[in-house]
């Protein structure tokens, strides 16, 4: 899709006429894609969430960069969210999408920030997202208790709370000092107006692979729920207090409570995990997957 054929005012007014996708719909183009290599199904998906990469995409106008290269980067991330989708996860795919549109986005407004045009680390972005809000904090609990802080002491206390070397605190410290622009100044003239660090976000985990652990975790819950709901009721209660709960329970403090042996309370336990294990084989590699 040549993003750069449109003006910006015209893609917008383009991107809010295009259709709403149903669930259905949606996971049925992205199968022709995967599966088929459709390219009028890639173009009818991209085209009709090319409203959510725009919106995502003003977001960061304030950073220097032209909306319309922006929009372009939002739409390359909204692209490659499309080519690496997988339907079969039951995910969908706007939730999935918003997190490599965000990725392209902000990749694209750290390349063009001068101050951190070499600071492409993973250590270096986080102490560019971090360090300041992290340094402030520090300042303002030693103010608290009348402490001061030396800076070689602060710059440590620094690398240890984001988990980065000394010396890249210290690099960064130089960077961050310079005159392209302070993350810690207001967006406005009043004295509790955000800062600028505030709107930009943590650089965690990459966000396709939380959604897809959430999605998984959730699906294991859910079938670990019904095998358990399948024990009769003196299986639950020993799987429950052997497991489920924060401080486990002893065999013999179980089987005291129901009147039998400590010997006898491990076989139930162990006939318990039997059959929860032959519930589970029923949903085949997936769990296998799952807890591989």
């Amino acid at each position: 899709m040549p993003l750069d054929a449109f003006h910006t005012t015209d893609m917008s007014r383009k991107a809010m006429k295009a259709e709403m996708l149903d669930a259905e719909t949606e996971r049925e183009l992205a199968y022709a894609w995967r599966d088929r290599r459709d390219e009028a199904a890639l173009h009818r998906l991209i085209t009709a969430y090319m409203r959510l990469a725009i919106s995502m995409a003003a977001r960061y106008k304030r950073y220097g960069a032209s909306m319309s290269d922006l929009i372009q980067e939002a739409g390359l991330g909204l692209m490659k969210a499309a080519d690496k989708f997988d339907p079969d996860r039951g995910v969908r795919f706007s939730t999935y999408a918003v997190w490599w549109i965000k990725a392209s986005v902000q990749d694209y407004v750290m390349r063009n920030w001068s101050m951190v045009r070499t600071g492409s680390t993973s250590s270096q972005k986080s102490l560019f997202f971090n360090m300041r809000r992290v340094q402030a904090r520090f300042e303002r609990e030693a103010m608290a208790r009348g402490d001061e802080l030396d800076g070689h002491q602060l710059r440590e206390m620094i690398a240890h709370e984001i988990g980065v070397p000394l010396r890249d605190v210290e690099m960064m410290e130089g960077r961050l000092s310079g005159s392209d622009f302070s993350l810690n100044a207001t967006q406005s003239t009043e004295d509790d107006g955000r800062e600028w660090i505030d709107t930009i976000e943590d650089d965690g985990a990459r966000g396709d692979e939380l959604v897809e652990k959430d999605h998984d975790l959730g699906a294991l819950r859910g079938w670990l729920g019904e095998a358990l709901a399948r024990l009769n009721e003196r299986e639950r209660f020993i799987v429950r207090e052997r497991k489920l709960r924060d401080e486990p329970r002893t065999l013999e403090s179980l089987g005291l409570e129901l009147g039998l042996s400590k010997e006898r309370v491990r076989q139930l336990e162990a006939a318990a995990y039997v059959k929860m294990r032959r519930d589970l084989e029923r949903h085949g590699t997936e769990v296998q997957n799952l807890l591989a």
